[in-house]
């Protein structure tokens, strides 16, 4: 890859506009007459690349996202997991031999050798990079989980990747499902049509519960503890407001069409019982237009919970999780009515019909962006600074080891501690 110092915010959202032109529906069209599955057409073989809960969630999607298509070839890094995977397919009428089942860090390179013509990849997300490069090397169309990195170097790497996939006409498909929600497309559409006039002020928010944890079982070594427990380590997950609130942020470059130039946030780490990180954050977003983002996440158990994102303008307010938009008065004016669906199975649906079509579609831009916005958030409320996008895209930051083997991690359970200690009176 490049050293990225080259890559500007002019170049993350530069396919915008198609992208846009190829995935949004008209406000002439109404959403009920859209089609959910992909046209049909030549067989398509996918192997799936990190077989935990949403990679075997990816792999059902997949198949429900049209005719002739397989899932034929697994990869995991533990021999359980693959084996949860295997069983779940073989009830979708997907018999996987043990010659298509890969285990171990190398499983990935083994599964690309194999004649699949799409990888699902949905492994943690520190993976994603190495993952990514590889399966363009090996000429596969990719759908990559979000977020896309835990860090500026991958984000970068992606970026590289991407234009090689470009290059090679690989669709690649990202898993930031909301943009393909028929009632959030509506709303979207709405509010860049200007019905609440010019955007003011925007927010997003995801308030919930504690997420799962594993504590570690004997015979286990830092390494494996790590993998199994991963969206408790910031150099697996990019912590929760990486890992999870980058829907939200999406969400928002969405509207925008443009990231912040600057974050200051603070978090803290409440209640969260394994890992390295957070579990609250607050984080205000700039843009360059002088719009300020207000974003929170939270996962603590036994409080006030709440989650979605609000636009708020001159003449009205919208909510894209609810579909509605309200005058300033706070009376309801629109309200989606059409066609609701599944947009983890639009989100296959759309990426199998541009492969199909051999139209292709890239989203790896728009996510990384809302990637590296998340980072900026993590990185301010880490150290108490403010963080500049330009600046934050060009870091050298790494997370986690550069070997990976089942063995010890040097990396402490210790959250961040921001702001520096103040002076002694020596």
């Amino acid at each position: 890859m490049g050293d990225g110092q080259n890559v500007t915010r002019r170049e993350f959202l530069g396919t915008t506009a198609m992208t846009s032109a190829l995935l949004l529906t008209s406000r002439k069209a109404s959403a009920a007459t859209r089609v959910l599955q992909a046209p049909d057409g030549r067989p398509l073989k996918a192997g799936l690349i990190g077989c935990g809960g949403r990679g075997r969630g990816a792999a059902v999607n997949f198949l429900d996202a049209g005719q002739n298509l397989q899932v034929n070839a697994l990869a995991d890094v533990f021999d359980d997991r693959l084996a949860e995977a295997r069983q779940l397919l073989d009830k979708r009428g997907q018999e996987i031999p043990d010659a298509r089942c890969f285990v171990g860090f190398d499983a990935y390179q083994k599964l690309l050798e194999t004649d699949v013509d799409v990888v699902l990849q949905a492994t943690p997300p520190h993976f994603r990079p190495a993952h990514f490069a590889a399966a363009v090397a090996a000429g596969k169309h990719c759908f990559l989980e979000k977020p896309l990195a835990v860090d500026a170097t991958g984000v970068r790497s992606v970026l590289e990747t991407t234009k090689r996939a470009e290059s090679r006409g690989l669709c690649v498909m990202t898993g930031t499902q909301l943009r393909r929600d028929h009632a959030r497309v509506e709303t979207r559409q709405r509010v860049v049509d200007g019905q609440i006039g010019d955007i003011v002020a925007v927010r997003a928010f995801r308030n919930q519960g504690a997420l799962w944890h594993r504590e570690p079982e004997p015979g286990w070594s830092d390494m494996e503890a790590m993998i199994r427990d991963w969206v408790n380590w910031t150099w697996l997950s990019g912590d929760c407001l990486v890992e999870m609130f980058v829907h939200h942020i999406d969400q928002i470059l969405w509207v925008l069409g443009e990231p912040p130039v600057r974050a200051v946030g603070m978090g803290g780490r409440a209640r969260r019982v394994t890992g390295d990180q957070y579990d609250f954050f607050s984080i205000d977003y700039a843009h360059k237009s002088d719009v300020h983002m207000h974003a929170t996440i939270r996962q603590v158990n036994g409080c006030a919970n709440e989650r979605g994102e609000m636009i708020v303008g001159t003449r009205g307010v919208a909510e894209l999780s609810t579909g509605s938009i309200r005058d300033r008065a706070g009376k309801v004016v629109w309200q989606f009515e059409g066609e609701k669906n599944d947009p983890l199975v639009q989100e296959h649906a759309d990426w199998i019909a541009a492969i199909r079509s051999e139209k292709p579609i890239d989203q790896v831009r728009d996510t990384a962006a809302a990637t590296l916005t998340t980072i900026m958030g993590r990185d301010s409320a880490y150290t108490g600074q403010a963080v500049l996008y330009d600046e934050a895209l060009k870091a050298d930051d790494r997370l986690g080891p550069t070997e990976y083997a089942l063995g010890p991690v040097d990396i402490e359970p210790t959250a961040p501690v921001p702001g520096r200690e103040a002076p002694t009176d020596e």
